[in-house]
């Protein structure tokens, strides 16, 4: 689908970020837009999402680097309105989202590929991004900009740890994901798409059937059952579960989850905190550990044949417009949300 509907704006308005300053280290600004150079394009930003990263970023805790007054958020959708020498695939009109990672275009993450759009590279709450032509990705045609807003940080992390170990998620096995932030409900909408059975934590009894109705066929509440890797050995007869997405740095739990020769994606920590891990935990367990920097654009691209050919549909919990960004920030960290919340631009 490609309608230009767009043009370059002769002044933009974005956000920069005091890193560590927290919500208030927001700004918005205004200011003439740069002229995309060889092989880049300008993006007109329809719509972006946050993901618990942004809030790392906004904290300062984020563990890679970020550069002063930088535009945040990676996650964003936008349509091209203008494209500099040397661009060969897009045109003004076409519909893009764009890599977390421009320069990781595909095979295993190298040093050179870490600069990251809302980190070390200028992000997407902005009205107009300039972006490489090689980071972009092209717009399912049956997903909105807010929609496909959602996915370059949430979904394609939960593509890659289902599928990014060199097995990959077999059907028939089954997957656990821990808790019910987007990329677990990524990891329950794909891991159902692959064949997979589907167990999920949450902390929230009003979530449970919401996370039935989205495709888990089994969940667990941690508040009523703190030793969750005993529900889930109970629900696999004994065996554990071939593959845990593990949100939460509950790392010494997963390892007692999974099954012999199994694979512990580690996403992250929403505590922050690390626990230390009884080796013996790790041979007991005979498992892979892989930790995860979400994915290349090569995985992104699988990943969105994938859900244009199921017409997948990623859960919005709340829009807010470009002049709330702050609000959104603050209902993001506060609300628990169930789905993305997402920043209206245009």
């Amino acid at each position: 689908m490609s309608a230009s509907t767009a043009a370059p704006p002769s002044m933009v308005r974005s956000y920069h970020l005091a890193t560590g300053g927290g919500i208030d280290g927001l700004s918005l600004r205004t200011h003439p837009p740069r002229t995309p150079g060889a092989g880049e394009v300008a993006v007109a930003v329809h719509a972006a999402s946050l993901s618990f990263r942004e809030l790392l970023v906004l904290r300062g805790q984020y563990v890679l680097p970020v550069e002063p007054d930088v535009i945040p958020v990676s996650d964003g959708a936008g349509e091209v309105v203008a494209v500099g020498p040397d661009v060969r695939r897009l045109r003004p009109g076409d519909r893009v989202t764009a890599t977390l990672f421009p320069q990781w275009l595909d095979g295993p993450l190298e040093p050179s590929y870490l600069p990251q759009l809302g980190g070390s590279l200028d992000g997407m709450l902005t009205e107009l991004a300039i972006l490489p032509e090689a980071a972009l990705v092209p717009v399912p045609n049956h997903l909105s900009y807010a929609e496909a807003a959602t996915l370059p940080c949430a979904a394609v992390t939960a593509w890659n740890a289902l599928t990014g170990d060199g097995r990959g998620v077999q059907r028939g096995q089954t997957v656990l994901a821990t808790g019910s932030g987007g990329v677990s409900l990524f990891t329950v909408q794909l891991g159902k798409l692959l064949g997979a059975r589907v167990i999920v934590t949450t902390s929230r009894t009003d979530k449970e059937q919401r996370l039935r109705d989205l495709g888990a066929d089994e969940v667990i509440n941690y508040r009523d059952i703190p030793d969750w890797h005993t529900a889930t050995r109970e629900l696999t007869a004994g065996r554990g579960v071939d593959r845990v997405v593990d949100t939460a740095g509950t790392l010494e739990q997963s390892l007692k989850a999974v099954a012999v020769d199994g694979h512990i994606a580690l996403v992250g920590s929403l505590s922050g905190n690390w626990p230390r891990i009884d080796p013996r935990l790790l041979f007991g367990a005979a498992a892979t550990v892989r930790a995860l920097a979400v994915g290349s654009r090569a995985q992104f691209i699988a990943m969105n044949n994938v859900i244009t050919a199921h017409r997948l549909r990623p859960v919005l919990d709340r829009t807010f417009s470009f002049e709330q960004a702050a609000e959104a920030y603050g209902y993001y960290a506060t609300a628990s949300p169930f789905g993305k919340v997402i920043i209206k631009i245009r």
